[in-house]
């Protein structure tokens, strides 16, 4: 449970260089703290039941692709923070968005070699198989909501050349409406993307959806926890999983420590790096509340002929991306 080193091309911002080549990276708030996708690697079968209250979220997997995995989520949040930036820049934004898996891939910082190509396809299939049914954002009524996280996707190939032209895939509308309607997405730090564990990353969810930016921070006992994760795990062994999560110290923006309450259970506080004082070496400045001014990406677009995974590189000639 680490961060992995950013790919070839993603580097830091040289100082006071401002631009807009980042924009803000948008997470569906719904999906951040509930049991939504597998935290393991390995594919998973088993069912997610998850009930606490009045809420309720069930996961299927498909025999065939298994259950998506909180890494194939990265899909949903690129998604995500296109479809609130159409919103932004006073777009139309729309259920289908056609782009190229070089820029997605680049945008959820990973490597756009023939293997990331081909775990794309492969995450995507299970976005598509995998089935889902909540009743969260079922207002006063009993209703469910079945879907599965993608309708479909579709890629363009050049027969001839063999090459990649482009992917679509279209949003269902659950996650859709929880996208465009007011509030309905959280900014994450794009140090998410970087870390290797499916806790971890499971973890920082939760905090940013719950400690926020809250001073106090946030606190749950660890059989919470464990009840809103959906692991598989037995409890002891995530406990152990969290506990080492803590000592590690690597999730971005937050610091998760752990005691015991009056009763004798474990509890995890997650508070703000920026809430600690300026002599903790593991406090943060306040980050700039707009856009992140980065350079990002140093490398140009591929061009959506450039065959998948070599590398062809030239300056784009259209939009990265298009909702329609």
């Amino acid at each position: 449970m680490t961060k992995r080193q950013p790919p070839r091309g993603d580097i830091q911002p040289d100082l006071f260089v401002a631009t807009f080549a980042d924009i803000p990276i948008r997470d569906q708030q719904d999906t951040m703290e509930r049991p939504f996708f597998s935290l393991a690697k390995k594919p998973r079968l088993t069912p997610i039941k998850y009930q606490v209250g009045e809420v309720r979220v069930e996961v299927t997997a498909n025999p065939n692709f298994g259950m998506a995995t909180i890494w194939d989520a990265d899909v949903l949040i690129w998604a995500c923070t296109q479809l609130t930036e159409a919103i932004d820049r006073g777009q139309e934004p729309n259920r289908k968005i056609k782009f190229h898996p070089h820029n997605l891939l680049k945008a959820v910082r990973r490597s756009s070699s023939g293997r990331d190509y081909a775990r794309l396809r492969a995450a995507l299939e299970r976005l598509t198989h995998t089935a889902v049914r909540t009743n969260i954002r079922s207002g006063a009524t009993k209703k469910h909501a079945s879907f599965h996280w993608l309708e479909s996707w579709t890629e363009s190939i050049d027969e001839t050349a063999k090459e990649t032209q482009g992917m679509t895939l279209t949003l269902p509308d659950w996650l859709y409406q929880g996208v465009i309607q007011k509030g309905g997405v959280l900014t994450i730090h794009e140090d998410y993307f970087l870390l290797t564990g499916g806790i971890e990353r499971w973890l920082y969810r939760v905090a940013r959806k719950h400690a926020g930016r809250q001073p106090q921070g946030w606190s749950f006992t660890m059989r919470q926890l464990y009840e809103k994760s959906g692991s598989l795990a037995r409890f002891s062994d995530f406990a152990l999983d969290i506990r080492k999560v803590a000592e590690q110290d690597t999730l971005p923006e937050y610091v998760a420590s752990i005691r015991h309450n009056e009763e004798g259970a474990e509890v995890v506080h997650f508070i703000p790096r920026t809430a600690l004082a300026v002599t903790d070496p593991r406090a943060e400045w306040p980050r700039f509340p707009g856009r992140r001014m980065t350079t990002g990406i140093r490398g140009p677009a591929i061009r959506p002929s450039a065959l998948a995974g070599e590398g062809k590189d030239t300056d784009p000639t259209g939009p990265l991306l298009s909702c329609y």
